[in-house]
């Protein structure tokens, strides 16, 4: 791994939820309010755009010693020196990308139930996707909530790192964190704020503190 791996406050970006705002601006916030991982998903952006995009969010991540997570794209990845993939069932076998990315770089994988872990090849993987744990508009097709019954199912097969994801927020955070989560993922509840950088420290307090439980 190029950096430390701190899946804490993970980050991720959508140019829809920003608002027209500028993507580096928001995260740059998020980053100073607490955010410790950055993913760069962005589906409506072409290859070149995201591309564009990634190279201005590498900078930033590079200077602030944050990981930098492609969603889906090996290729981009490796287009862009990140910091690691993310993959979702229906992406690259994780033993795929981990040849084509070498021993050093960070893979994560998406497996919302016992079944989608069951079909993961760990040994590959450096933390698991779990979710949705709430109802969420940021990603279509994210299917049913989980809630924190499906955090904990996924933590009894497991001692790999878990990053809870979808419709995280302040309110329900600790809850997800209680049940298992070494971590939470954000899209809406901070690059959709009127103030990223409060609505990540106000995070990042609520995971640490359950930490401390």
């Amino acid at each position: 791994m190029t950096v430390a791996f701190d899946p804490t406050l993970y980050v991720i970006t959508d140019s829809r939820v920003a608002r027209g705002r500028d993507q580096i601006d928001v995260i740059g916030r998020a980053i100073a309010g607490g955010a410790t991982m950055v993913q760069l998903r962005d589906k409506d952006l072409s290859a070149r755009e995201q591309y564009a995009l990634g190279v201005r969010l590498r900078d930033l991540t590079r200077a602030s010693n944050v990981a930098l997570i492609c969603n889906d794209r090996v290729d981009l990845t490796l287009a862009l020196d990140a910091d690691g993939v993310h993959l979702g069932q229906d992406d690259l076998p994780p033993e795929v990308a981990r040849a084509l990315l070498g021993p050093h770089r960070i893979i994560g994988v998406s497996a919302g139930t016992p079944a989608e872990f069951a079909a993961v090849d760990i040994t590959c993987v450096d933390y698991l996707g779990v979710g949705p744990f709430a109802a969420t508009g940021s990603k279509g097709g994210a299917g049913a909530a989980i809630g924190s019954t499906g955090i904990a199912a996924v933590r009894r097969l497991t001692s790999l790192p878990i990053v809870a994801i979808g419709g995280l927020h302040r309110e329900n955070a600790a809850e997800a964190m209680r049940a298992g989560a070494n971590g939470i993922a954000a899209i809406a509840a901070i690059v959709g704020a009127d103030d990223p950088e409060a609505v990540a420290r106000a995070l990042r307090a609520v995971v640490d503190a359950s930490r401390l439980r």
